[in-house]
């Protein structure tokens, strides 16, 4: 189980081994809940992440790069003048649970030299970073809880820390087999690893399992002896920093599904791939995962923006839709006109209804016409007349407004597939400039909000040919990606729906064409990045990049296209997976 006390043990184990010594040379905060520490050791530079977030609170080494806000945060400035040039003193776990003190010695304004502390709490949702003073006042911490938040623990800036209240767990570095053997029995008929977890500090239950699997006989849960038990369990806690041997399980896709700081026995152990360090672990387990959640936790306020909208197009399309239907009833407005007109001498001012020859059936038949008494023959004529009008007027506009609705909830569709191929920030930035540009959400002005993020670029993938295959991922680089293209390379799009831009790098001629297996993989791609994904027989036009030309002023990602040809396509997750996806 990531980041329970044991695991916090060993990352405090080796970071303190790698780290003590060294010099603070650089503080930066990407997000409110995460620290990069630049920290100078062993004449390397290395970057200590502490992160605080609810769902991937964790602490490690890391050699991946975050962006930051254009400026930083209070926490980070404050942070920069109390820490930066300071020398780490020690890195530890507190009674092994899920709290990690780093001491640092520096110099303050009158140069002498004091003690510094961050503490990292890792407790899911009330995950904190603290930064306290040699006398144990909270200087800062990068989320506030106030008295109406929590009667028992305040954490604001100038109260005394106190650190999370007390569980009566045992120590797991320093119990004796007595001890433990006491309060399991303490736990009565239980499984021995949830016996376990309820009287050892920090165990989650997966390592727990482990633990017992490691002392018990196969097939049992329970101790048949608590005190021999008791005995291998205490001196497997003992010899634990010396079994460092960290590991991910992987899952039968190759993502990463746990991550163990030595072999867990009671897991498949061809599915453990082994790293040099317990960073290298965590990172590999962390990355993509904390990636994914941020950018879900940035995009659930597009989203629902964007369903918002898309939700208000498809209800004024049912009203436009119910307009045309009403309308489609003009002509037979008219011609009723005409029949009165032509009957005026069969007509009498308060007939409520007449039966006159239909001179435009060919079959000479008659109609019944609804009159109002109010109104003279002449006067219901040009009620009809008037009704023909209005009907006709409304269909025009009606038919206008309806293409704008459809053109608006293509785009907003559009946007919405976008949205869901985003794999950093970068890319959902594109999209919040887009919608803010067309009106849709508000520029961020709070430079403390903003980032200076690189370029996003597209999916990279490579054929069964060996040929690159790149694929846009939102309106503004599909514009960059065609626009990019050489002549001869092709070009691919699904027909008449939101989607990426599709190029093959590769310009063929009469004696090497492109090879057709990199075509059909192209095409799986265009149908799987586009709204038809999950459809049968996906339209993918394909044509060279040549005869794809962007008209002026349109909008982001919008392009004309000529000599196509169309490849029809029923695509799975598998089909894309089995293509090679490369580094962008």
């Amino acid at each position: 189980m990531p980041m329970d006390g044991l695991t916090i043990g060993f990352a405090a184990r080796e970071l303190h081994a790698a780290l003590v010594g060294g010099r603070i040379d650089k503080i930066t905060q990407p997000e409110k809940d995460t620290l990069i520490l630049l920290i100078r050791a062993g004449s390397e530079n290395k970057r200590l992440l502490l992160c605080a977030s609810p769902n991937n609170a964790r602490c490690h080494l890391t050699v991946s790069t975050f962006p930051n806000p254009l400026e930083p945060p209070t926490f980070c400035m404050l942070l920069r003048k109390q820490l930066l040039g300071g020398r780490l003193q020690s890195i530890r776990q507190i009674s092994g649970d899920r709290v990690v003190y780093i001491d640092i010695d520096t110099v303050d304004e009158l140069g002498d030299h004091v003690l510094r502390r961050l503490i990292l709490e890792i407790m899911g949702r009330h995950s904190n970073l603290m930064l306290v003073d040699g006398q144990n006042r909270i200087l800062e911490a990068a989320r506030h809880v106030s008295a109406d938040m929590s009667r028992v623990r305040q954490i604001q800036p100038g109260l005394p820390y106190l650190p999370p209240p007390a569980q009566d767990k045992l120590d797991p570095l320093q119990l004796t087999a007595q001890a433990l053997a006491a309060r399991l029995a303490a736990q009565g008929d239980v499984p021995l690893h949830k016996a376990l977890a309820a009287c050892v500090s920090g165990l989650s239950n997966p390592a727990a399992r482990e633990l017992a699997f490691r002392v018990l006989a196969p097939g049992e849960d329970r101790a048949q002896d608590l005190g021999e038990a008791a005995l291998r369990l205490a001196d497997l806690l003992r010899r634990l920093p010396e079994m460092t041997s960290p590991r991910v399980l992987l899952s039968e896709s190759g993502d990463a599904e746990d991550v163990f700081a030595f072999p867990y026995l009671s897991r498949d152990m061809a599915r453990q791939q082994d790293y040099p360090t317990v960073s290298q672990a965590l990172e590999r387990y962390f990355g993509a995962r904390d990636q994914q959640d941020r950018l879900a936790q940035k995009s659930a306020s597009m989203l629902r923006l964007l369903k918002g909208h898309i939700e208000r197009c498809e209800k004024k399309l049912a009203l436009q839709e119910e307009e045309l239907a009403s309308a489609a009833r003009m002509e037979e407005y008219r011609l009723t006109g005409e029949i009165i007109n032509a009957n005026l001498w069969q007509l009498k001012k308060g007939m409520t209804s007449v039966t006159l020859p239909n001179f435009y059936d060919e079959n000479g038949g008659a109609i019944t016409v609804a009159l109002d008494i109010q109104l003279t023959p002449v006067q219901n004529a040009q009620r009809y007349f008037k009704r023909y009008q209005k009907a006709r007027s409304a269909r025009e506009t009606a038919a206008l407004q309806r293409e704008k609705t459809l053109a608006e909830l293509d785009y907003l569709e559009g946007i919405l597939l976008d949205v869901g191929k985003c794999v950093g920030e970068s890319e959902l930035e594109e999209i919040r400039e887009e919608l803010a540009r067309t009106g849709y959400m508000k520029r961020v002005t709070n430079r403390r909000q903003q980032r200076a993020l690189p370029q996003s670029k597209p999916y990279r993938y490579q054929s069964s040919d060996g040929i690159d295959i790149l694929v846009g991922k939102n309106a503004a680089q599909n514009d960059r990606l065609t626009g990019s293209a050489r002549p001869g390379e092709t070009w691919l799009h699904a027909k008449d729906m939101p989607g990426s831009h599709v190029i093959i790098r590769y310009e063929g001629d009469a004696e090497h064409p492109l090879p057709e297996q990199t075509l059909l993989e192209a095409a799986i791609l265009a149908a799987w990045y586009s709204k038809g994904q999950r459809s049968s027989s996906v339209p993918i036009d394909y044509t060279l990049r040549r005869s794809v030309k962007k008209p002026g002023g349109a909008a982001p990602g919008k392009v004309i296209y000529t000599n196509q040809r169309t490849l029809y396509m029923t695509v799975s997750e598998a089909d894309v997976r089995a293509i090679r996806m490369m580094e962008a």
